[in-house]
């Protein structure tokens, strides 16, 4: 069955991205077509990049990296739940994402954004990034803005077309990362 993390792209005390997350799994949830784990940045505790060696070469040193290595190489596909901070995502989401590089390749990505303008702009950076990485992106994207979305800015009440917006994003990134399977496959 395809697997799909929920990666919360938040470490900050009082995030909103947890609410999200959560929200994300639950509608997930309710389908069939693949397994979706909720991934919280927070329990890994990495630090700044700290290894020696490029992500690339695939030689990590430190034992946090391999847990996240082991994680991330778990899956097929990925929602980034992502906050935007001055016009991009966070840091520790950006971090994170650095630490790794083989285990992101030739896989999917969706991204659930929140901020002032929807958290497009976190979006648009990390558009970016997956292609670095050899992630394909899907289209759909479901943008939650902090005045309308949320109660007084913290309390998350998303407005119930966001709920179609999710589905398409679902549809997309299941899709796309059953397409790429070949790709993950090791050569014979």
């Amino acid at each position: 069955m395809t697997k799909i993390a929920i990666i919360i792209g938040s470490t900050r005390p009082g995030r909103n991205g947890e609410a999200v997350a959560k929200w994300v799994h639950e509608h997930a949830g309710k389908r069939t077509d693949a397994q979706f784990e909720l991934v919280d940045l927070k329990d890994y505790n990495l630090p700044h990049l700290d290894e020696a060696i490029p992500p690339s070469m695939g030689q990590y040193a430190n034992a946090h990296t391999q847990e996240w290595a082991a994680k991330i190489a778990s899956y097929d596909g990925y929602i980034f739940v992502t906050p935007e901070y001055n016009h991009s995502t966070s840091g520790a989401l950006k971090n994170a994402i650095d630490f790794l590089y083989g285990e992101w390749n030739n896989k999917a990505a969706g991204f659930v954004s929140y901020g002032s303008v929807g958290g497009t702009r976190a979006v648009e950076h990390l558009r970016l990034i997956m292609a670095e990485l050899q992630i394909a992106d899907v289209r759909a994207q479901v943008a939650l803005s902090l005045a309308t979305d949320f109660e007084n800015y913290h309390i998350f009440t998303p407005a119930a077309y966001h709920e179609d917006n999710l589905t398409t994003l679902f549809d997309q990134l299941v899709a796309w990362s059953r397409a790429l399977e070949p790709l993950r496959a090791p050569a014979v």
